[in-house]
């Protein structure tokens, strides 16, 4: 190709006989391409003297459509597993074309109502969202699908309105994990979770109960508690373990939540595993940074953030009927260190 005419990544893809997808999650080292296909692509962009530039690549490609931007509303940008599913927002989003509009409700109603009227009048083509913990009125969602804009959950689904969503396996991830406990010899199993408005928490918490049942053992109220952040975890925790028939095992909705009991079991003189036992849900940076490492439920956040742009680009170009719901479980996996025998 001449020197004047600078090669894209349509031109790349066209060469080596792959999507433009392809190339561009390639460039961007992408674990989703081979490392041998990573390897040819870049090889070939690099001996061709190309470098990406994403948004002149929008723009050569854009056909007419509407406005490239895709809305996100996280709960807390500080949270490991809402910026993973931000990250495969992203990726996909971008390897396709779009750009994003981040936003965070901060764990407000008001906020994310606020956030859906902002998207609406800066003419987002769709939005992603998690819905906040106290939200209980669905108007703000269901205005924007009113008004045509497509609309798909993540994590935390909304019932209240029928859209898409895309949610890891909650039950399965809790049922196992506590199977998990169960024949590693623990019996006296506490569960820590969200408020039982959210669908996250019934599943997890049906999954908790039938692994005890079918394995013969009784559901204690006493351990059953609504905590979701390590501070509540490390306030509730020492009355529990001060029972003189405390739990032997604990699991956890999160693992921020699962070190808040960890810590205090430690100070209060227990020894991790073997005295007490704990598993997380989430698998973040955390998980490996605390003494010893903490067993946890891998939700592959990126996976479900991808999906959740796949489904809503899916929509926002034709390729799925506007009036379809499109429901999507991501698989867990059990992760198995050392807070667990």
């Amino acid at each position: 190709m001449k020197e004047s005419t600078p090669m894209t990544m349509k031109d790349i893809a066209r060469e080596l006989g792959v999507s433009v997808a392809t190339v561009s999650r390639a460039l961007k080292d992408s674990p989703r391409i081979s490392e041998e296909r990573r390897k040819l692509i870049k090889d070939y962009a690099r001996e061709h003297n190309f470098y990406p530039n994403v948004i002149a690549e929008t723009l050569r490609n854009s056909r007419v459509k509407p406005v490239k931007i895709i809305g996100v509303i996280l709960p807390q940008f500080t949270h490991f597993y809402f910026s993973s599913i931000l990250s495969g927002i992203e990726e996909e989003a971008s390897a396709r074309g779009y750009r994003i509009m981040v936003a965070q409700s901060s764990e407000k109603y008001e906020r994310e109502v606020s956030i859906c009227q902002s998207f609406f009048e800066n003419k987002v083509c769709g939005v992603i969202v998690s819905q906040a913990k106290d939200t209980v009125k669905y108007d703000h969602f269901q205005s924007l699908m009113d008004h045509g804009v497509p609309l798909v959950f993540y994590d935390r689904i909304c019932t209240g309105v029928d859209c898409s969503r895309v949610v890891v396996d909650d039950y399965m991830g809790a049922y196992t994990a506590v199977n998990h406990l169960i024949d590693t010899g623990c019996k006296r199993i506490a569960f820590y979770g969200f408020s039982m408005r959210l669908e996250i928490t019934k599943n997890r918490y049906n999954g908790y109960r039938d692994a005890l049942l079918n394995n013969g053992l009784q559901l204690d109220s006493r351990f059953v508690k609504y905590c979701d952040n390590r501070a509540d975890a490390e306030a509730i925790t020492p009355d529990i373990l001060s029972l003189e028939d405390h739990p032997d095992a604990f699991f956890a909705v999160n693992d921020d939540t699962a070190i808040g009991v960890l810590y205090t079991a430690k100070r209060m003189g227990f020894h991790i595993p073997d005295d007490i036992s704990i598993c997380g849900f989430t698998n973040g940076q955390r998980a490996i940074a605390c003494d010893p490492m903490l067993t946890t439920v891998e939700q592959r956040g990126v996976v479900v953030g991808e999906e959740a742009a796949n489904i809503l680009i899916g929509q926002v170009e034709g390729l799925i009927p506007s009036d379809k719901v499109e429901k999507r479980i991501v698989r867990t996996s059990l992760i198995i260190r050392g807070t667990t025998r």
